[in-house]
């Protein structure tokens, strides 16, 4: 249903914005959307609730671009990636600007004592931020298809291995409840295949007990453990088992459990499998590719990584402190009165931040002067998370120069700078002090 309610001239949109047709707030839900519409000459509100279908969202731009036939529709959302933003992509004319939901959050907080969530009130008050702010907001600016299919990728890849970590611990947690015999027969990895077969084909001890010798060898040949020293331990470790508890509810329970987790374990090495073969494929594609893979540590875990991070957009970025930033490296310094501390910034990506950390803490086996950059910043006294930022810190504006310049990575044209400006990283490092005896 259409409402329609005046706002004060203070509220009209300010000089700059006339160039805009109208502006747009939605306030996105799961099953309906809240919006806020005001024309760019006009003083009036109208508000819509709009029905999360694609025929609903295309019938309703169909509307927008006959009613402002000339000059772009600036749309504010509470989203940088979903189904509604996705849908609006391809309209050129709709000025896209989607904001941290935080950002409504804070104002809801501010203008409202109670800050109860309202849709209507916050698609309002998204149209005073739009309104008001817009020149501190950034127009969504959708990177090529290779680099966008290459971001999803890769975090649904992490997600999977996140996956896989959760359902090792718990089938860990649950055979130690009534079977920890398992843990070894099955092999310290209880991801691999050979763990996921084993529970499932002897999921309790006495089915264990009851195969015969020739059954488990020739299971463990079946699954590449041919080691007869390893096999015979098992074997008799087995044979000299006694069980945890003789509870028929708990056992029977938990080996439910567990056969059911071994089972959607035994499922995630194909679909990693194929992850890594799309994205491999798309970075062999990215234009970037090359300049991301001549960094040492990056790998092909990395390296897509990185390509998804930076994208190919030089003007996202246009220092490598926006980055350090946008990206959580750079720490936050605050100051009140004679009061100055620093500590690490909390919002961001957080994805993105575990990114440069991992690609830094991994540098550290193939790159010496960044080893000697992170053991210099241990004897000053930092920990060990601090340090691997404070190399990532770094790492992010030696990558922004081969990006911006379109550069692979040279060691030793990097090393022999170094050396011209007189930096001690290409000097080793001093022994430690000697610690006296006592004598």
């Amino acid at each position: 249903m259409n409402t329609t309610s005046t706002i004060t001239p203070a509220a009209a949109a300010p000089s700059p914005a006339q160039a805009l047709a109208a502006f747009v707030a939605i306030d996105w839900a799961d099953q309906k959307h809240e919006l806020v519409l005001l024309p760019a000459e006009g003083q009036t509100q109208e508000t819509l609730t709009l029905e999360q279908t694609p025929e609903a969202l295309a019938d309703w731009v169909a509307q927008l671009y006959r009613r402002f036939a000339q000059g772009k529709i600036a749309v504010i959302l509470e989203q940088s990636r979903g189904a509604l933003l996705y849908a609006l992509l391809p309209y050129e004319r709709l000025e896209l600007y989607p904001i941290n939901p935080r950002t409504s959050a804070k104002f809801r907080e501010a203008f409202y004592s109670s800050g109860a969530k309202d849709d209507p009130l916050d698609a309002g008050l998204m149209l005073d931020i739009l309104l008001h702010h817009r020149n501190r907001l950034q127009v969504w600016r959708p990177d090529e298809p290779t680099t966008r299919q290459l971001q999803l990728l890769v975090e649904a890849r992490r997600r999977l291995v996140a996956d896989q970590v959760r359902l090792t611990n718990r089938l860990r947690s649950t055979l130690k409840s009534y079977f920890p015999q398992a843990l070894e027969l099955a092999g310290a990895d209880l991801s691999s295949p050979l763990a996921c077969a084993f529970i499932q084909k002897w999921p309790t001890l006495p089915a264990a007990q009851q195969a015969k010798a020739s059954q488990l060898r020739k299971f463990y040949y079946g699954h590449r453990c041919r080691s007869e020293a390893l096999i015979a331990q098992r074997l008799q470790r087995l044979a000299q088992a006694q069980p945890l508890t003789t509870d028929a509810a708990v056992v029977a329970a938990q080996a439910l459990l567990a056969q059911s987790t071994a089972r959607e374990l035994a499922t995630l090495p194909a679909i990693l499998a194929e992850y890594d073969r799309r994205i491999a494929q798309l970075l062999a594609q990215h234009a970037d590719g090359p300049i991301w893979q001549s960094f040492p540590g990056a790998g092909q875990a990395l390296a897509p990584r990185l390509a998804a991070a930076w994208g190919t957009q030089r003007q996202r970025f246009p220092d490598p402190q926006a980055m350090s930033c946008y990206s959580g490296i750079a720490p936050v310094k605050e100051a009140s009165g004679r009061s100055v501390w620093i500590h690490w910034r909390w919002a961001c990506p957080k994805f993105l931040r575990q990114t440069f950390h991992e690609m830094a803490k991994c540098s550290l086996l193939f790159c010496p002067w960044a080893k000697n950059y992170y053991q210099k910043q241990i004897q000053r006294g930092k920990g060990h998370q601090a340090a691997i930022r404070a190399l990532a810190f770094k790492w992010q504006r030696i990558m922004w120069r081969c990006w911006q310049d379109h550069t692979l990575y040279d060691e030793a044209q990097y090393l022999a700078r170094l050396k011209l400006k007189g930096s001690d990283l290409c000097l080793p490092l001093p022994p430690p002090p000697a610690h006296s005896t006592g004598q």
